[in-house]
């Protein structure tokens, strides 16, 4: 079937905004807390630049994360989460409620939405969210992970306390436009992401649904499907998202534009560590967004399907015969 009814399953309506930002807030908070810290190893991965000499044994993602253990303890692997933990409730809202906006404005006249139509309405909504909430909190979250400092010694003060000081920091010293700085980058990396995340999914689930008869999937189906959809973005973005981490980590410099810094990013991961490094971060990237989206796609539903049964509820006192 090419299409599926803007309505959604059963004929609904679409959720409304209220239930995206209750659902999709908690969908977030769930995920954040579940998969942050393979976010921290993989932002370490991505700046690392160890010599890449012919012999020398390449840091994966256990060997990162054990090393961030013993020099910072557990915690540095929840380094940024106050940043991640403070915008995600947005985030998702905005997530899902543009993307059932533009789904219901590409939806044909007789209220069907094609793949394609499903396709950029989940590429809008990923440069919706980066441009709304992604990328100030990328920037002071990539920040916080960046420092190597120990969360055991509190003589061992790092230049970010927190991600209020973070933010407070780096708009005195660079700008409010340093909270923008990649913005581009991030745009295109979350529309990506959410264009072949929602594609799939709503694919998927549309054929699991044809094929049991039901409106209703149980909930290993919707997790399954999540882990599968979640993990198609990150294989065909990760050299985005690497250039984008490294720019995003740095201040800006005097005189130099965006595309210019991209450029110089670009040649020089290119020159001193090769092309192996565009992909650096891939494995831990993989394990925290396909889980994190099927953590995110299982709880949304979950929620939404109780937000809305109670919506449909008859007020306290009436009754329907």
């Amino acid at each position: 079937m090419a299409a599926n009814s803007v309505k959604g399953p059963g004929g609904k309506q679409p959720a409304s905004a209220a239930t995206n930002l209750i659902a999709g807030g908690g969908a977030g908070m769930m995920e954040a807390l579940v998969c942050h810290p393979l976010d921290t190893i993989k932002v370490r991965m991505q700046l690392s630049r160890r010599a890449t000499a012919p012999g020398a044994k390449r840091r994966g993602f256990l060997k990162t994360g054990s090393e961030i253990i013993k020099r910072e303890t557990p915690l540095g692997l929840y380094k940024g989460l106050g940043a991640v933990l403070t915008g995600i409730v947005p985030k998702m809202a905005i997530r899902f409620t543009s993307y059932e906006w533009y789904k219901q404005m590409l939806a044909a006249p007789d209220g069907t939405v094609s793949k394609k139509s499903t396709f950029l309405a989940g590429l809008a909504a990923g440069v919706t969210e980066a441009v709304a909430v992604v990328t100030p909190m990328e920037v002071i979250k990539i920040r916080l992970q960046a420092q190597h400092h120990s969360m055991a010694d509190p003589l061992d003060v790092p230049k970010y306390r927190n991600a209020a000081h973070a933010l407070y920091t780096v708009v005195k010293e660079e700008g409010a436009g340093a909270l923008y700085r990649g913005v581009s980058l991030t745009a295109l990396r979350q529309g990506s992401n959410q264009a072949v995340n929602f594609t799939a999914y709503s694919l998927f689930r549309q054929k699991l649904q044809e094929y049991q008869g039901t409106t209703d999937l149980p909930g290993w189906q919707t997790m399954f499907i999540g882990l599968v959809s979640g993990a198609m973005g990150p294989l065909s973005n990760a050299p985005i998202d690497t250039i984008k981490t490294r720019l995003q980590k740095t201040p800006a410099e005097p005189g130099v534009g965006a595309v210019q810094r991209i450029l110089v990013i670009m040649r020089e991961m290119w020159k001193q560590e090769g092309s192996r490094s565009f992909y650096k971060g891939i494995t831990p990237r993989v394990m925290r967004v396909a889980p994190g989206q099927a953590v995110t796609f299982t709880v949304y539903e979950y929620l939404k399907g109780l937000l809305e049964k109670n919506r449909d509820l008859p007020p306290a006192g009436k009754y329907e015969e």
